[in-house]
Order: structure tokens, then sequence, then C-alpha cells
């Protein structure tokens, strides 16, 4: 059995989420910074992750995402599920023709008890659990970033506007008036 990248960045992207959702809606811009993960790649996992229902997204300024339930009831099982990332450790993937024509090899069963335990060992790891492990460690948190508006140390005075010519044209055509 192989855990690939897909898998491990979903995780990672939602322990991330987990962490800082309390303070609204998480950006994946952020998310990508701080985890050092192609946001493109985010956008991709965050689909299939709002599509299964583990995350929600909200539009527009402030936008971001959020957790879609308690991550005491998000397993890393329903994690990696969601983004299509295959538990299986037999050779056949679980269809038992590891030798062709309906035939299994000798160790399918062995591999089948694994893929068993290995669902059961994730299912049983919650996102709480994760989140809590990271906080225990001392990774610091920091509050959502405000926006930063310029400030400049000029008071903002507005043009003065003059009624006069642009041009050489209208400057001559306002003598010829008078």
């Amino acid at each position: 059995m192989r855990l690939t990248t897909k898998g491990r960045f979903a995780v990672t992207a939602m322990i991330d989420l987990g962490l800082r959702q309390n303070s609204g809606p998480v950006t994946l811009a952020a998310i990508s910074q701080r985890q050092q993960i192609s946001l493109s790649y985010l956008e991709q996992l965050f689909g299939k992750l709002r599509r299964h229902e583990l995350v929600e997204s909200t539009r527009g300024p402030g936008g971001g995402y959020t957790l879609a339930r308690s991550p005491t009831e998000i397993t890393v099982a329903d994690i990696i599920l969601s983004v299509d990332e295959p538990l299986d450790a037999t050779q056949c993937g679980g269809k038992e023709n590891c030798l062709g024509e309906g035939a299994r090899c000798m160790t399918h069963d062995l591999w089948a008890s694994l893929n068993v335990r290995m669902v059961e060992f994730l299912d049983s790891v919650s996102l709480q659990k994760l989140v809590d492990d990271q906080l225990a460690k001392g990774l610091q948190v920091e509050d959502k970033p405000t926006l930063k508006r310029a400030i400049s140390s000029m008071p903002v005075v507005k043009p003065v506007r003059i009624n006069a010519p642009n041009s050489v044209f209208a400057l001559g055509n306002m003598f010829n008036k008078t």
C-alpha cells in the first residue's frame, strides 16, 4: 500500500484548516503558503473534499473554507477516501483476480486483511486528534490576518477645480467671445 501526495496533502491541509477555522473562513492561498502546497493542487483537493461534504466554501471578500462537520466527526479515512486515494495493498485491487481468470494469489487474504486494518486504523483517528496533537507540540496559531490599509501621514486633500481652458484653441475661443 502506498499513500500518495494526494492523501498526505489533503490530511495536512485539513489539519491546517482545523487549526484556524475558529477565526472564520480560511483561504486556500493561506494554506498553500503555510504548508508549501501548490494552490492549484489544493483547489483540486478541496473540490473533492467539498463534494464529500467535509468542507464548506464561502465566496467573496473574507471568504474561504470551513469544516462542514465537527473535527471530532471527521476521520483520516474520510479525508483520504474523499480525494480518491485507494487504500488497497492487494495486487489485484480487491478484485480477487490476482493471477487472472478469477484466480487469487497465495497472499491475497493477507493483503486484504491488511486493507481492513488500515481502514480501521485511519477511521479511528479523528481530525480533532490531529489538531490537538499539533497544539500539544506547541504549534502557535496566529490570529486571522487583518487587512492592512495604506495609511498616509498626509491628509487627503480634494483637488481644486479650476474652470480654465484646456487648450490653446479653447483659450482663443474664450477671447473671441468677449
